[in-house]
């Protein structure tokens, strides 16, 4: 990358920064005459002489000479204001299109990093480098070189019409000029100096930040909150020390500058002055010397807050590029290089006296010689090293030392698009990217755009238009809505064979329940869902013909609009259907100003108030001993541990004063309580007859008066229609699985897999499962189903290589078993490298490195190596 700012800028800007300096050029004969307009205005048109004067071959008399120049000068005032706007509007987008570059180039850079270099910087110092620091070289980047000549030349034309009016005042508005360009970058020096320091502070912040977030269970283990409070105010005190400082230094060479700028005026006045007095310049000239140089302090400041931030940006850009220009980085070509569809790796892997070690640390990996056939399947077992050897292998860490050759080629000089594609790679902790786990299993098969999206003419335009920006800016213009889903590579000639394969390989890496479990409880997005609605619906009537027979009938109580169901909540019965948003959730009840009419109406405030001072006294008297976080917390769900003090004094007062006395809002928390109570679950003892039925009065209410506005809030229960803002397993249920039965839910849950495989509606809802949010990083999933996923997605890249790294290592030893046989019965003919977590498992392999101490110890057969005398014979010892 270009060391300085301003290599940067004309490398990739010359043509655009010449355009805006020739029009910045054209607009200073215009610039000028605008000074010389109101001079001619002043003794020409009011104070003149000798009318009618001729302008342009037309005689005018006084009045209409005045407003002839009046009105020029007015149009030389627009002239001028559009010339700003069209100057302005070019640095802009310059400024922006480069900035944009720029931090294009930043992240490129970030995904050649080496990955060692990860281990010495955090995300939290990468992240603010590419997003707000290089902000302000996005403004500074378009006036760089059009803002000094636009303002450097337009102070020259002002001080060069106050010396054509006299060169005495001319020579008094520069007189201190080469003082101030003396003295300020000397002050400024300092400045620049405290703005590296701030620099460096802040991303020192950042990663202490990152750390944080990251390591908070840690904090909350340890109760060392206070430590970390501390090591920030500490921090943050550093910074506030130098932003102060450079505070008050700015300040006072600006304070300095004002002061300079001010007597200039001075001389003006004293000589001006005494020139009109003498008849040596009209009145009317010094009236336009005092206006130019009323606007020369602008230009001039323009240009010393030029040079500040000048300096203030290439501290910036100097201090992020030094953080990405390493010599160690991937070479972009690597990166960039497409490859054959057709090309694969055969024949054999070879480490030829491969070594491998960080920095000036020793050795991890030392002198390895091996062969890999890529058609057997290799275990790695033993010590260190063993992480190093599989990244080694996958291409995703360098050799220091020797060569890693794949057939006739060299490992490390095949483009990304080559190992990338025909390498998988599987580590103990792989990464979740934040989508859906349909996104996440085909992430490996999103190479390049294969089959551009379907545009009607208006989004093409748009299409183009971006396109030629992100070119202009030296982005990538691959359409990221096109179909990037390489069907080929995974084996597959299409969605429905991916959707397929998609299938198998959930099955084979113990992930095919899972994906069943979370399509039960998505929903259904988008349109053309018709087919999978009616199935769906056909799967609620079968399920409501097995839940008739008179062992099931007590399982599930269905949704009836003419009766309660008391194994649903309050709100669920109110509503009688799924809220849509947040309007009718069911902690927002209590404030939805119509919900509140509705009691109203049938007259249940009073009663709503009553059970909710029920509640909170209950909730008191049995919860007010219990520590934070016990169950019966979760259990209940009325109140949290952390609200409980809070409606204690509101029961006290509802006691001793009566409900009237409550506050709105304290009457607002009681009355939300009882929208949470079920009965079957909570057994208060709450509801009777008389108030299930004047609920289901205020049911009825509740539907026949809703809305127009409100009527898109909230889907209601239909015994024949699907409601789109419940679950799948809630549209098939139709009802609530009954409190207080032993295994309830494993019942149901079989019996509506029954009826689901029945349909053959399976498959369909793991599709739907597909869908599901992982969260940040996977948050949503647990460990295992990470793990699981991570596999499957390496599978699907259908590599001629696949490197397993301990992926296996946290799943149970079930699941272990069925992987391990369902992968390498998969693979046969196909090579494997498996760092496994167990010598053990080893006799599964055709053959088994042994590591010991960063060197292979030995390698051949399992057979062979399980002999006394043996590193691998101690190693199945110890385990």
């Amino acid at each position: 990358m270009e060391k300085s700012i301003f290599r940067f800028v004309l490398r990739y800007s010359t043509r655009q920064q010449v355009v805006i300096l020739l029009l910045t050029l054209s607009s200073f004969p215009f610039l000028y005459y605008s000074l010389e307009l109101p001079k001619q205005i002043v003794n020409d048109a009011i104070g003149g002489q000798n009318f009618p004067k001729e302008f342009f071959g037309y005689q005018f008399e006084q009045v209409p000479y005045l407003v002839l120049l009046s009105l020029l000068f007015l149009t030389l005032v627009v002239v001028n204001g559009v010339f700003k706007f069209r100057i302005n509007t070019l640095k802009g987008r310059l400024g922006e299109r480069m900035l944009r570059r720029l931090r294009y180039e930043l992240y490129a850079r970030v995904i050649r990093f080496p990955l060692p270099r990860f281990r010495k910087v955090s995300q939290g110092e990468i992240i603010p480098m590419i997003t707000a620091e290089v902000e302000p070289l996005g403004g500074f980047i378009g006036d760089s070189i059009a803002l000094p000549v636009f303002q450097g030349g337009t102070l020259l034309v002002y001080l060069t019409f106050i010396f054509m009016q006299d060169p005495i005042l001319g020579a008094a508005a520069v007189s201190l000029y080469p003082f101030q360009g003396w003295l300020i970058p000397r002050l400024q020096r300092k400045v620049n100096q405290l703005g590296k320091q701030r620099v460096r502070a802040m991303r020192q912040i950042s990663d202490r930040i990152g750390e944080s977030v990251s390591g908070m269970p840690e904090i909350h283990a340890h109760d060392t909150s206070a430590w970390h409070l501390a090591d920030l105010s500490h921090r943050y005190g550093d910074v506030y020390d130098i932003r102060f400082e450079i505070f008050q230094r700015k300040f006072f060479i600006k304070f300095l500058n004002n002061f300079i700028n001010q007597l200039t005026p001075f001389f003006f006045y004293l000589i001006g002055g005494y020139l009109v007095i003498k008849g040596s310049i009209s009145f009317g000239s010094l009236v336009a010397v005092l206006a130019a140089y009323k606007d020369l302090a602008g230009p001039w400041k323009e240009l010393l807050d030029y040079y500040q931030m000048k300096e203030d940006i290439r501290i910036k850009y100097e201090q992020v590029i030094e953080q990405f220009d390493l010599p160690e980085l991937m070479p972009a070509a690597l990166i960039a290089a497409d490859a054959d569809p057709g090309q694969r790796l055969t024949g054999a892997m070879v480490f030829s006296n491969v070594s491998f070690g960080e920095d000036t640390g020793p050795k991890i990996l030392d002198n390895v010689s091996c062969t890999l056939p890529l058609d057997a399947h290799t275990a790695i077992v033993g010590g260190p090293g063993r992480d190093e050897f599989a990244m080694l292998v996958a291409r995703l860490l360098m050799p220091t030392g020797g060569r890693i050759r794949v057939g006739d080629k060299d490992l490390s000089q095949l483009p990304e698009a080559v190992t990338g594609r025909r390498i998988a790679y599987v580590g103990q902790t792989s990464y979740m990217f934040t989508a859906s786990l349909r996104d996440n299993l085909y992430y490996g098969l999103r190479h390049r755009p294969l089959k551009p999206s379907e545009l009607d003419e208006r989004a093409q335009a748009e299409w183009k238009r971006r396109a030629h920006e992100s070119k202009e800016a030296g982005n990538t213009d691959f359409p990221l809505d096109a179909d990037w889903i390489d069907y080929q590579a995974a084996g597959c000639d299409g969605p429905d064979t991916l959707r397929r394969r998609t299938m198998e390989v959930l099955a084979m890496v113990d992930l095919s329940d899972d994906v069943y479990g979370l399509g039960l409880n998505g929903t259904l997005n988008g349109e053309n869902c018709g087919d999978v609605v009616k199935r769906i619906l056909e799967a609620r009537t079968a399920l409501r013909a097995e839940l008739a027979q008179p062992s099931m009938r007590s399982l599930v109580e269905v949704w009836n609009p003419e009766r309660y169901n008391n194994n649903a909540t309050v709100a669920e019965n109110l509503l009688f259907g799924s809220p849509v948003g947040p309007v009718f959730a069911i902690d927002s009840m209590a404030e939805n100003t119509y919900v509140l009419e509705v009691l109203e109406k049938v007259g249940m405030t009073g009663d709503f108030l009553d059970m909710g001072v029920q509640v909170a006294r209950t909730m008191i008297e049995l919860f007010a001993d219990l520590p934070p976080g016990h169950q019966f917390f979760e259990q209940f769900s009325f109140i949290s541990s952390e609200d409980l003090p809070d409606f204690q004094p509101i029961v006290a007062k509802a006691d001793k004063d009566g409900l009237d006395s409550l506050k709105p809002e304290e009457k607002r928390r009681l009355m939300a309580l009882p929208f949470k109570l079920i009965p079957a679950r909570h057994r208060l003892g709450l509801m009777n007859p008389d108030l299930e039925r004047r609920l289901l009065e205020a049911r009825q209410v509740f539907a026949r008066d809703l809305p127009d506005a409100l009527r898109g809030c909230v889907e209601f229960f239909v015994e024949d229609a699907y409601n789109a803002a419940s679950t799948i397993q809630d549209n098939i249920l139709f009802g609530k699985v009954a409190y207080g039965q032993a295994q309830v839910g494993g019942k149901v849950g079989r019996l509506m897999a029954q009826v689901i495989d029945e349909l053959g509606l399976r498959e369909t809802i793991q599709e739907i499962g597909l869908d599901h949010y992982v969260g940040v990083a996977g948050s949503r999933l647990s460990r295992a189903q990470r793990q699981k996923v991570a596999l499957a997605r390496g599978i699907l890249k259908n590599p001629d290589l696949l490197v397993i790294n301990e992926a296996t290592a946290g799943l149970d030893g079930a699941s272990q078993s069925q992987i391990h046989n369902a992968i390498l019965e998969e693979r046969q003919g196909r090579g494997v490298v498996w760092v496994l977590h167990r010598p053990s498992i080893a006799r599964r392999f055709d053959q088994t490195l042994v590591l010991r101490g960063g060197q292979l110890a030995e390698h051949g057969s399992y057979q062979d190596l399980d002999k006394p005398g043996t590193v691998m014979h101690e190693l199945l010892a110890a385990e």
